[in-house]
């Protein structure tokens, strides 16, 4: 049977990704303010399965932690020593039977003797590909159940096709199967349409496919390529859709498409903005994260990184060359050539330029932090000013005060933080240290 929704997603992420030449599982490594992981998993979910597993081996605490933060249920199922993505989707697929087992023993629909697995679509998915989309997985889980398919496969084409899995057609022009680089003939060599590693099965094809997988091949792995074949050799109609860009599918096997699919994130998220109401003067100075939240008519000047949990309000005005990571601004605010993190800029604020806002920043609406100042840990009222050349931490300022150029609130005794306390309208003079605690 099949069903509108995803019995399953499996995310292949047990690959070493030596190419990376990096301590760090290349899943784990990170454009857009998200793991390639993160980004995959992100886009699985957009199908609302039933289930998501991820299949982990190498450097497997750390994936499997990363999967666990990004989707609290999600499945983590171990590949053993035996190679080869066919192998991969089997250990998953071991694992949602034995799950939909208990489910239908705890029903008492099943006994222990009964064979009962997963029923459904199981798709199939890459973990190195961050620019996969939810849309292009939407459509082949579509395609596939609207034409009853044992399995379908998402393809592109592309210039180079050298390294890629070869997608052989027949002479209607259906798939026949898939043949990986090594294993293929010179004739193959040339076919230009690859293999994205991203697939549809039906389950109990898939199940009975992969039973019947072995090694015999130039690298020694359980191809999952070879279960298209079997569809098709056991009567199955296998399908295939091609992805609008070759970009969508392109996996990280090393830092320069890292960069590369980061550089071509970063162009989709700007664009995605620009068509939302955001000005963004110079694209190719500025980086904005794919969690970062933009308003209209928000201007973003060049030389800016916007990071993490971001949000900027109507209005605002950010840069030139400007940094803020989890920072929350406000509507009608400007904030020039300023390092920040974990603050918050209330309506009409003014900061920089050449201001530090350290975590805990809170500045009221309409207040100022100006010229080389630093704070920290800081509640600044409505409307109050710390014009230039100031370093606050672990101080409360209330509304409308002044605090004069080069004051310095010195709040660490040597053991403890300890804080200071300005009230409203005050007027502080310049050349001040307020050894905390002080009022």
């Amino acid at each position: 049977m099949t069903t509108a929704r995803p019995a399953a997603v499996v995310v292949l992420a047990a690959g070493q990704g030596t190419r990376m030449r990096s301590a760090t599982s290349k899943m784990l490594h990170a454009i857009g303010g998200r793991t390639v992981l993160g980004h995959v998993l992100a886009a699985s979910q957009g199908l609302d399965p039933e289930r998501l597993v991820v299949v982990v081996r190498h450097a497997r605490e750390e994936v499997a932690a990363e999967a666990v933060a990004r989707v609290p249920a999600v499945v983590i199922a171990d590949q053993d020593d035996v190679p080869g993505t066919g192998r991969a989707v089997q250990c998953a697929l071991e694992r949602l039977d034995a799950a939909a087992h208990a489910v239908a023993a705890g029903a008492g629909t099943a006994s222990a003797g009964d064979e009962v697995g997963l029923e459904g679509t199981v798709v199939v998915v890459a973990g190195d590909v961050p620019l996969i989309d939810p849309e292009t997985l939407a459509e082949l889980h579509a395609q596939h159940v609207a034409g009853g398919h044992a399995a379908t496969v998402l393809t592109a084409v592309v210039p180079d096709a050298t390294g890629y899995g070869r997608i052989v057609r027949d002479e209607h022009g259906r798939v026949a199967g898939i043949v990986e680089h090594r294993d293929a003939t010179r004739e193959q060599l040339g076919i230009r349409e690859i293999n994205s590693s991203i697939y549809v099965f039906d389950a109990a094809v898939l199940r009975g496919a992969l039973g019947r997988l072995g090694q015999d091949n130039a690298q020694g792995e359980v191809y999952l390529t070879d279960v298209l074949a079997i569809a098709r050799a056991d009567g199955g109609v296998v399908g295939a859709v091609q992805a609008a860009s070759a970009l969508t599918v392109e996996g990280v096997n090393d830092r320069v498409q890292l960069a590369q699919l980061g550089a071509e994130l970063n162009r989709r998220t700007l664009t995605r903005h620009m068509l939302a109401g955001v000005t963004i003067v110079d694209p190719g100075t500025t980086w904005i994260d794919v969690d970062v939240e933009l308003a209209q008519d928000v201007t973003i000047l060049p030389g800016t990184q916007l990071h993490g949990a971001t949000t900027i309000g109507t209005g605002s005005t950010i840069g030139p060359d400007t940094t803020l990571t989890d920072v929350e601004v406000g509507e009608g605010v400007t904030v020039v050539r300023t390092h920040g993190s974990l603050a918050v800029l209330g309506d009409g604020a003014s900061v920089g330029p050449f201001a530090y806002l350290r975590p805990g920043t809170h500045l009221g609406a309409h207040g100022k932090i100006g010229t080389f100042v630093e704070t920290k840990n800081v509640e600044i009222g409505e409307g109050s000013k710390i014009p230039h050349l100031t370093y606050v931490g672990d101080a409360t300022i209330g509304e409308g005060t002044n605090i004069g150029a080069g004051s310095i609130f010195v709040n660490y005794d040597g053991v403890r933080k300890h804080r200071t306390s300005v009230g409203s309208h005050a007027r502080t003079g310049a050349n001040n240290k307020f050894v905390a605690p002080v009022t």
